[in-house]
């Protein structure tokens, strides 16, 4: 028996499970593929950006530097949110260093936000997936049970091949969610990485800002 003749001699739920799987699969892989790249240029990137920043001989110089490295702007709004703070006085409360505090912070949970972006999705996948698959083998097997039931005929030959056909369900539930858990634990170690790297430079700058006497951009 092939995938379609499988497909199609399920009822509506148990397609619907088998269409729910491939939507999971094909939802995770895109993550996958997506951040793979994503994170991979994100790594480079800040990397570079923060070592440029701290080359560089003034502030209007590390800024152009960060412009050509930092491609998933993660480094940039850091700078820029102590220059708009500097310069427009966002926040009258408290001293220098509490106002870079805040929009330091804000400008890093943007950052974040960016690199946790489908991780969600990829969790999700690993947590259910299996559960999902599980629930098309029950139901696989309650109805081959309930047709050979109606037949009064239960032999071994009978019962191998629907149950047997069912586990597949089982198969491809772990088969969508084995890559994800995979990815959400590498990528997740990645993230952890560079956000490590995002807000030891925001400490970095929020101390040197602090020190300096404001300046225009």
């Amino acid at each position: 028996m092939n995938i379609a003749q499988f497909f199609w001699q399920g009822d509506a739920l148990a397609r619907g499970v088998a269409l729910l799987l491939l939507a999971m699969s094909v939802g995770s892989w895109v993550v996958i593929l997506w951040k793979s790249w994503l994170l991979r240029r994100a790594s480079q990137d800040v990397a570079r950006s923060i070592a440029a920043f701290w080359q560089s001989t003034d502030l209007n110089e590390a800024i152009h530097k960060i412009k050509a490295f930092d491609r998933e702007a993660l480094v940039l709004p850091l700078v820029n949110a102590t220059q708009i703070e500097a310069n427009q006085s966002l926040a009258h409360a408290g001293g220098r260093a509490q106002q870079l505090t805040r929009v330091l912070r804000n400008a890093l949970h943007g950052a974040l936000a960016k690199l946790q972006h489908g991780q969600v999705l990829l969790a999700t996948v690993g947590a259910t997936a299996p559960f999902v698959g599980l629930l098309g083998t029950v139901w696989g097997i309650y109805h081959a049970l309930m047709g050979m039931a109606s037949t009064g005929q239960v032999t071994i030959d009978k019962i191998s091949g629907p149950v047997g056909e069912s586990l597949i369900m089982t198969a491809a539930g772990l088969m969508v969610a084995i890559p994800a858990v995979l990815a959400y634990n590498v990528m997740g170690r990645v993230v952890a990485s560079i956000e490590a790297e995002l807000e030891g430079f925001a400490r970095d700058l929020r101390e040197l800002m602090s020190q300096s006497t404001p300046a225009s951009a």
